[in-house]
């Protein structure tokens, strides 16, 4: 599926708050759905980007549903201690889960014993998706696109390209790359993102990939050059192409991180659609908007729309680490 095709599914949406918060409204009736407190757990620290989408989602569910709405952040272990906490609560619409790709797809092969099953253990409703981000070169390899990279990538006798942990985004874009295009790389692992693209800027790596805000400060210094967008292309950088326009070829290419609400799999189907139906109808409201402006996600994808991504999105990481080699530690 193509980008264009999944976006027109999208109703846009944003705006984030930081603290744990509690969202309240008038009760509804007794004997209905929801007549308690809900709530959403985060399965990583507060303030970050999946954090402020469950609580500018949390707080028009409240709104909406009549209930309040508290956010809880269960951190640790790459999100598998909040996921599998999720699994186990009881499945009746008032425990939600709030969590990203990579606790979902990457750990099922990073993570010995992985406690759930995403496949099997829950019933997703809504999802965003991210833009993009910049794929960026150091300035000591010259390059200002994709194939003059390449060109460089094969001039070497090694590539040294920057990610964030196994069976993230940068290394299998890098892997992937490399078996495209025929270069040798080694994936040189970091904690985070700031330290990995000041290696950029210090031109001890030759290039890396991460997200808009991430990488900044490296294009913004001119010791780095966007090269070309993973994903779809960013207002920031109206020049740059993408990785498909440039003629990169494979289905990872048009995946996109995402994060995505879910209840446990046994919940009755008529409350997770109501809870669906809800989250999709945030897309409209002005502080969804403002947080996914500000985040550069795009959403939210309805049932069929958030599963069909998820669906797809699951086989082809998933084969793509299989092809590169990626595997628990």
């Amino acid at each position: 599926m193509r980008t264009p095709t999944r976006r027109g599914l999208i109703v846009a949406g944003a705006g984030a708050l930081a603290a744990p918060a509690l969202f309240t409204t008038a009760a509804r009736a007794q004997g209905t759905f929801p007549n308690k407190p809900i709530r959403i757990v985060v399965p990583y620290p507060a303030g970050g980007q999946t954090d402020g989408i469950a609580r500018v989602y949390g707080e028009y569910l409240g709104r909406k549903l009549g209930t309040s709405v508290v956010v809880e952040n269960k951190g640790g272990a790459g999100g598998t201690i909040g996921v599998a906490e999720v699994k186990r609560a009881p499945p009746d619409g008032y425990t939600i889960l709030c969590t990203i790709s990579s606790s979902l797809i990457q750990n099922r092969v990073t993570v010995k014993d992985l406690p759930y099953d995403p496949e099997k253990d829950f019933t997703y409703l809504a999802m965003t998706t991210s833009l993009g981000g910049p794929v960026v070169a150091a300035e000591k390899t010259g390059a200002t696109n994709l194939k003059q990279f390449v060109d460089y990538a094969k001039k070497v006798d090694k590539l040294n390209f920057g990610a964030y942990g196994p069976g993230s985004t940068p290394q299998m874009l890098i892997e992937t790359m490399a078996k495209q295009y025929g270069f040798k790389v080694e994936v040189v692992q970091y904690r985070g993102e700031a330290a990995m693209f000041a290696d950029v800027a210090s031109q001890q790596l030759d290039g890396a990939a991460g997200s808009p805000a991430g990488a900044s400060p490296v294009i913004a210094s001119g010791k780095g050059r966007a090269i070309a967008m993973m994903g779809d292309r960013l207002a920031a950088y109206p020049g740059v192409e993408t990785m498909v326009e440039q003629g990169a070829v494979g289905g990872f290419y048009e995946t996109r991180a995402f994060a995505v609400f879910a209840v446990p799999a046994a919940t009755p189907k008529d409350i997770a659609k109501k809870l669906s139906d809800t989250l999709f109808e945030a897309g409209s409201d002005e502080k969804v908007k403002a947080l996914m402006e500000k985040y550069l996600i795009v959403g939210p994808l309805n049932f069929e729309a958030t599963n069909k991504v998820f669906k797809r999105d699951s086989d082809i990481m998933l084969k793509v680490m299989k092809e590169i080699g990626i595997k628990a530690e």
